[in-house]
């Protein structure tokens, strides 16, 4: 029986030896280099899937992150980074992990194989949600389950795995392919198949931003700026877009409230909150659509 390419032995793994830490440094770092190119071939994928999580979001819908183990971790980390990076609600996101997320430092590895809380934990999915599973292997019980389930209630299901023609693909509506190499430590998916799955994750969270009119210029116009760092990015990301100094950027982030976008047209247009907010809304959010249409008046 073949072995699913996740638990083959890697033709380098001789090359770790702990007579020469350096070598096998570097034979790990190309692992994660190839791991990371592996991302080119799922490309196409990434991009649809992302348009189908923003329009789960632009019509009140949840994303529901599922996955096990350091996908989990993946997962999860993705998911509780949107709200500060974009301030995606926190009622629009949801994360299961078999056996919950850790408070320690052990994960329970018996919980991939079932996890009897997942069916009420999803039993509330409406059609226009977004199943995000992730499995290395694409095998993972609990993953299949999830995106059973979901696809019973009408969900649509985006798997990532690891694995050609595994399960968890074959089932989901947007299948993304990381077509990983074996590990060099034969098994340890925490490594390139982990590598090119937080990649994956980052691409597919800042790809559906963008469409959601989130990223302007290459910046975060939609930040939640709760700390000293992120008031002092706002105000700098106000004052390069609205072409103004940092006291204006400021002040005008003083009336917006802290809302960036709105602050943003304050500032380049000499609206008021009001009008700037109104903008907004008749634009879906998208202050580049506001700003390219009063420069063309």
């Amino acid at each position: 029986m073949t072995l699913p390419s996740t638990e083959q032995l890697h033709t380098d793994a001789a090359r770790l030896d702990p007579s020469d830490l350096a070598g096998s440094a570097r034979a790990l770092a190309a692992g994660q280099i190839a791991a990371a190119q592996a991302i080119e071939g799922a490309v196409d994928s990434i991009a649809q899937a992302a348009l189908a999580m923003a329009e789960t979001l632009r019509t009140d819908g949840v994303l529901h992150y599922v996955a096990a183990g350091s996908s989990g971790l993946m997962a999860a980390a993705d998911a509780q980074e949107l709200g500060g990076t974009f301030s995606i609600s926190p009622a629009r996101l949801r994360i299961h992990m078999a056996g919950g997320l850790p408070t320690g430092v052990e994960m329970p590895g018996a919980a991939e194989d079932a996890d009897a809380g997942l069916a009420d934990a999803l039993q509330d999915l409406r059609p226009h949600d977004t199943v995000i599973a992730v499995s290395a292997s694409g095998s993972t019980p609990y993953t299949l389950i999830a995106s059973t389930i979901a696809q019973s209630k009408g969900a649509k299901v985006i798997g990532i795995a690891n694995n050609a023609g595994s399960p968890l693909l074959l089932n989901a509506d947007i299948p993304i392919l990381l077509a990983t190499p074996p590990e060099l430590i034969s098994g340890s998916t925490r490594m390139g198949a982990g590598t090119a799955q937080k990649i994956a994750l980052n691409m597919l969270s800042s790809l559906m931003a963008l469409e959601l009119g989130h990223v302007h210029g290459g910046m975060m116009v939609n930040l939640r700026a709760d700390n000293d760092k992120l008031r002092a990015r706002a105000a700098g990301i106000v004052a390069r877009i609205a072409n103004v100094d940092t006291a204006a950027a400021q002040s005008a982030l003083d009336t917006a409230k802290g809302e960036v976008k709105p602050a943003i047209l304050i500032a380049a247009l000499g609206l008021s909150l009001p009008e700037a907010m109104t903008h907004l809304g008749n634009s879906g959010g998208n202050l580049s659509t506001v700003l390219t249409t009063d420069n063309n008046r």
